[in-house]
């Protein structure tokens, strides 16, 4: 009995682990709010100094106890100087917090952020990052209903009792995890915005098993990112958005699991006066045999808040009736005092004419 309640367990907390793109990790559907998630190096690459963005997602309420995932990230940059060169420094964090299923199988992390911006030309920067942190799983046992809580009445049906003889010697993990990534980023005019990068995770494969004799450890993944930005008009800036990620095992053979999840944004400017910085930007998202995704923006001044709502289209959808999850974001965004009445006081890498 022992060895099988293992085995539901190991099945139940592996299938909380993946989402429905078949990933090991938590993510967004605006992923975009949340840069560290997808590559450490794409930390800084936005129009201003200071970025703060919260994140909410509820997922799978249609279907089961739903997902819920916060995540606060922050960005900040500045000017340096080494060895007679003018550099931007960002140091970002990312926090996040993802509560999963019956079980409440738990994922925390703490991942402070480096990343280097080197200018290569005017208007090009090479961008080398580091993120690593704590990280922690967990579940709570008294939540499951295990095989020997059933107990068979003379009429054929089924009690359960309150309570499993099934021991659990170890209900959390921790383990540090560490990530890397580079990004060039570029501006081939004052109206178009270019990047691109590519970042590793789990470089460590760090063991995550909740059994001393059942190691799992956690494939690397490896990222590729792209974006692009482009004003149409004096009002009017088109955005796109693209991310694939591999998992590789420990001698960084392809371990069969991918995902890939890109957008189209088009984005008003909705201003009046060159200091009212008003907007709303409006979207359509996908992921991979997974979902389409509407999103909307408001921005009022240094602050924006992002809706967006996944339509189910996996094999999932039908019962879920193409209900999957909704997320809102929540970002403040500025530059420094010293920077107020002019954006370009100091070279630093930039994406998109108004708050990208």
């Amino acid at each position: 009995m022992k060895t099988f309640c293992r085995m539901i367990l190991m099945l139940c907390i592996a299938m909380q682990m993946q989402t429905a793109a078949v990933a090991q990790d938590v993510g967004f559907s605006q992923f975009y709010d949340q840069p560290l998630l997808r590559n450490p190096a794409l930390a800084g690459i936005f129009t201003g100094d200071i970025r703060f963005t919260a994140s909410y997602r509820n997922q799978w309420q249609s279907v089961t106890i739903p997902y819920r995932t916060f995540g606060l990230s922050s960005e900040i940059k500045f000017p340096v100087q080494i060895m007679g060169r003018d550099l931007t420094l960002t140091t970002g964090l990312q926090l996040l917090r993802d509560v999963a299923g019956t079980s409440e199988f738990s994922t925390t992390q703490a991942m402070p952020a480096l990343n280097v911006s080197i200018p290569v030309s005017e208007n090009s920067f090479l961008s080398v990052a580091f993120m690593g942190g704590l990280m922690q799983q967990r579940f709570d046992p008294s939540k499951l209903v295990l095989n020997d809580q059933f107990v068979a009445n003379s009429d054929g049906s089924f009690s359960i009792l309150p309570y499993s003889g099934q021991v659990f010697n170890n209900t959390s993990v921790n383990y540090f995890d560490l990530s890397t990534g580079i990004c060039y980023s570029t501006s081939f005019n004052e109206n178009t915005d270019f990047y691109f990068g590519a970042g590793l995770f789990h470089i460590t494969n760090p063991e995550v098993g909740f059994f001393e004799d059942k190691k799992i450890m956690l494939n690397k993944k490896l990222a590729f990112n792209v974006g692009l930005s482009s004003r149409i008009d004096d009002r009017n800036e088109i955005i796109l958005y693209g991310d694939y990620f591999g998992q590789h095992k420990k001698d960084f053979n392809y371990a069969g699991v991918s995902s890939f999840q890109a957008g189209i944004m088009l984005d008003h400017d909705l201003s009046v006066f060159d200091d009212d910085d008003k907007g709303i930007t409006a979207g359509l998202l996908y992921r991979l045999d997974d979902a389409i995704i509407p999103v909307i923006q408001l921005q009022l001044g240094k602050f924006t808040i992002g809706t967006s709502y996944d339509i189910n289209i996996s094999k999932l959808s039908v019962a879920s009736q193409s209900r999957g999850g909704f997320e809102v974001t929540l970002s403040f965004k500025s530059l420094f005092q010293y920077r107020q009445g002019d954006l370009k006081g100091v070279v630093c890498p930039q994406f998109g004419g108004r708050r990208r």
